[in-house]
């Protein structure tokens, strides 16, 4: 059984099952991320329940794992080498898990790192837009008078989706017909920017023809469903 007493965050949440990968997160579109991957790719793990609202991620036990403090991060007790292996932010971790299965990223090189690049998009470009959009529409930020921010993000995010539309315009997921992680780490994103933050009408997203469609066929995955429920939030 694998030993990761090394860990210090695994004093704060326990491993009942350190054979499995620890996965420490919040179901945020960062944090199911990592949870969709692991249902997708079948892969045996253990989900600890980071409270952001607690500030769980600001204390030592997290942020010696993770020192950006920020959902999720995971230790694979088989990791390179067959050892205890700890990775933190979201795109490191797909990109990590899917080259340990050998799936949901293309074996050819040139469609290996297209994948990459979107991944990329999502997390410079789709994430932030959208997570700032999410804070001056839904959060805090719509107190604010000016609104100029928030449009801003919201004319930003508008333009990034008519880049995911033209993207899918002629393929079923972003490369093709293969699902990748590339759909993962904006699939979370695209669903909470109209369902959780309430913003469809700010960008336009009835407008969208080829976008709704494929967020609809990435819930409809049960593996999707089950990672956009893990770690389970308190009832």
């Amino acid at each position: 059984m694998a030993d990761l007493s090394a860990f210090p965050i695994t004093k704060r949440w326990p491993a009942s099952h350190p054979d499995r990968i620890q996965l420490y997160s919040l179901p945020t579109p960062n944090g199911v991320k990592a949870s969709i991957a692991l249902e997708e790719l079948e892969l045996p793990y253990e989900p600890h329940l980071i409270d952001i609202g607690k500030n769980e991620t600001w204390g030592p036990e997290f942020l010696s794992l993770n020192p950006n403090g920020k959902i999720p991060a995971i230790i694979d007790p088989d990791g390179p080498d067959g050892k205890p292996f700890g990775l933190w932010e979201s795109g490191a971790i797909l990109l990590y898990l899917a080259e340990k299965t050998g799936k949901l990223l293309p074996k050819d090189p040139a469609a290996r790192y297209e994948t990459i690049q979107w991944v990329f998009f999502q997390m410079a470009a789709i994430g932030p837009m959208f997570g700032q959009l999410g804070f001056f529409h839904k959060f805090a930020g719509r107190e604010y008078e000016d609104k100029r921010p928030r449009d801003r993000y919201a004319n930003e995010s508008k333009r990034l989706l008519g880049v995911l539309e033209d993207r899918l315009g002629s393929r079923t997921w972003i490369m093709g017909d293969d699902y990748t992680i590339a759909d993962i780490s904006m699939l979370g994103w695209v669903r909470n920017l109209v369902g959780f933050y309430g913003a469809g009408e700010l960008v336009d997203y009835a407008s969208l023809t080829h976008v709704p469609i494929w967020l609809e066929r990435c819930l409809s995955r049960p593996a999707v469903q089950r990672g956009l429920d893990s770690p389970k939030r308190p009832a």
